[in-house]
């Protein structure tokens, strides 16, 4: 692993002074990853990336939380890449950083795709928490636009933002009309978001708050009031005590309210809040975690955010 990476300064000091002037890259809705698409490239309505329908060329990427790296990195870098025939690996500058670029090619019901990946982290960037797997492909007769020389070109453009936080909230499923004095800390990929009190980032200090949406949930009052313990315990809490469960309205839909004590983050005592909204097969969760000081009048907070949840 040392090796690689005095591999990696030693190259990006040789060849980021080649990299060609970067323009504006262009970012998918919501990543913080972006690059100039070459070519007919446009943004993709199916993936996050960008595509040719035409010829069917398309780039793919993946911004990740950065403790994916290492297993991305340990597949990369294993003995077999199934189905890659002319592999190749090497590290590559971009605008962004330097990472590694494999190469390959594959067949596709008798089609030669030529296969581009890009694997690198946001390590020492402005962008925290960060890692990026970019994955382009291109099939043979769409090699005559977009060629080794093209995609690399296009590779190098890669660069990165601060998380764009009003954009991912606009693509949640559900809207949140009353902060109550709350930030948000983050959006997460699966379609929730963070919201903590105060302006530290530490949810083991303070008040934060989690809110997503799910699928497949029963119908019945009591199998209602199961599934919300089993998604309590869930929770990356320890020593979960409920205090009290009971069924109740939420926005005028069948919900579920679960009290507790637990231990936090940090193995301090903390009380939690966990509402469940239900409707159409589906459920909206709200799970609250504070310290016992105080809590009664953050209750009060919380419940604002919970009945100001719509959704879209």
């Amino acid at each position: 692993m040392l090796r690689r990476l005095l591999l990696l300064v030693t190259a990006a000091a040789i060849a980021l002074a080649t990299l060609p002037a970067s323009a504006e890259p262009v970012f998918p809705p919501g990543l913080r990853v972006g690059l100039e698409p070459p070519g007919d490239m446009v943004l993709s309505k199916r993936l996050p990336g960008f595509e040719d329908d035409d010829r069917k060329a398309a780039v793919a990427i993946l911004d990740l939380l950065a403790r994916a790296y290492e297993d991305i990195e340990r597949s990369a870098f294993g003995p077999q890449q199934t189905g890659l025939v002319d592999l190749k690996r090497e590290s590559f500058p971009f605008a962004g950083g330097i990472g590694f670029l494999i190469t390959g090619t594959t067949q596709d019901n008798g089609v030669t795709q030529h296969k581009w990946f890009l694997l690198a982290s946001a390590v020492g960037s402005a962008v925290p928490d960060l890692a990026v797997l970019v994955n382009v492909q291109v099939p043979e007769p769409a090699l005559q636009v977009y060629s080794d020389a093209v995609v690399r070109k296009m590779l190098a453009t890669v660069t990165f933002r601060q998380a764009p936080i009003q954009e991912q909230l606009g693509m949640l499923p559900f809207k949140i009309n009353e902060m109550s004095g709350f930030r948000v800390l983050q959006v997460l990929p699966q379609g929730g978001v963070v919201l903590i009190d105060g302006p530290g980032d530490n949810m083991s200090t303070t008040t934060y708050v989690v809110v997503s949406i799910g699928n497949n949930a029963p119908e019945g009052a009591d199998e209602r009031a199961t599934f919300a313990r089993e998604m309590l315990s869930t929770a990356p809490l320890r020593g979960i005590n409920v205090t009290n469960s009971e069924p109740m309205r939420i926005g005028g839909m069948q919900g579920n309210e679960i009290r507790g004590q637990a231990q936090g983050l940090n193995g301090d005592p903390v009380n939690l809040v966990q509402w469940m909204r239900f409707g159409s097969g589906g459920f909206l969760r709200v799970v609250a975690v504070g310290r016992p000081d105080g809590w009664d009048a953050m209750f009060t907070r919380l419940r604002a955010i919970r009945d100001g949840i719509a959704t879209r």
